[in-house]
């Protein structure tokens, strides 16, 4: 699967807006924003809620703890980070890890739907109640939605834990939390 040229243009264009982008209170506090990283002639693109420390260092998405666990479950279905897009619904990292605030997600929102457009993914994996309900336009507990999968847009919406939730509760839910990446993994073979 090839991107077009103008879509990988315009990919890189959104990455330096990202960048140099100052419509919230969140440019004043980053280090780094995090516009997203992979490939962009993907299927499948991972969304999560915001950078955190580590990611705000490193200017890249998913680097930290929760990062490892991430890329582990991936390639425990044969999945590398490589081969997906991976980016987060706000760009720059909240202070002290704080959940981002509506306003903020506003704003950064035009830069994911059209991030999402021009990747154009069959599948979208959602982790965390933020990314979630960006995307899917609902306001509910994550217990309610975890390990769905939803059709919009023609596109699988699959919702899962964040994965700094499952560090922090990790006995509890590292079964469940394996199962959803084996549902993904069906998803993947069965439509793709």
């Amino acid at each position: 699967m090839n991107i077009k040229k103008e879509n990988f243009l315009e990919l890189k264009k959104i990455e330096k807006q990202i960048k140099e982008c100052s419509k919230c209170r969140l440019h004043q506090f980053r280090k780094n924003a995090v516009p997203g990283n992979g490939v962009y002639n993907t299927k499948i693109m991972l969304v999560g809620e915001a950078p955190g420390r580590n990611e705000d260092i490193e200017g890249l998405p998913f680097v930290g703890q929760a990062g490892k666990l991430l890329e582990q479950m991936l390639n425990n279905i044969g999945i590398s980070r490589n081969d997906i897009f991976i980016t987060n619904v706000v760009k720059c990292r909240p202070p002290e890890n704080r959940d981002p605030l509506d306003d903020e997600i506003q704003t950064c929102k035009p830069y994911l739907f059209r991030q999402i457009e021009l990747v154009n993914p069959k599948l979208i994996i959602l982790v965390g109640k933020y990314s979630i309900s960006t995307i899917l336009n609902i306001n509910i507990k994550i217990s309610h939605i975890k390990g769905r999968t939803f059709v919009k847009d023609g596109r699988y919406i699959f919702c899962t834990y964040h994965p700094a939730f499952i560090l922090r509760n990790y006995s509890s839910y590292i079964e469940e939390y394996t199962y959803h990446f084996e549902k993904i993994k069906k998803i993947i073979n069965e439509f793709f």
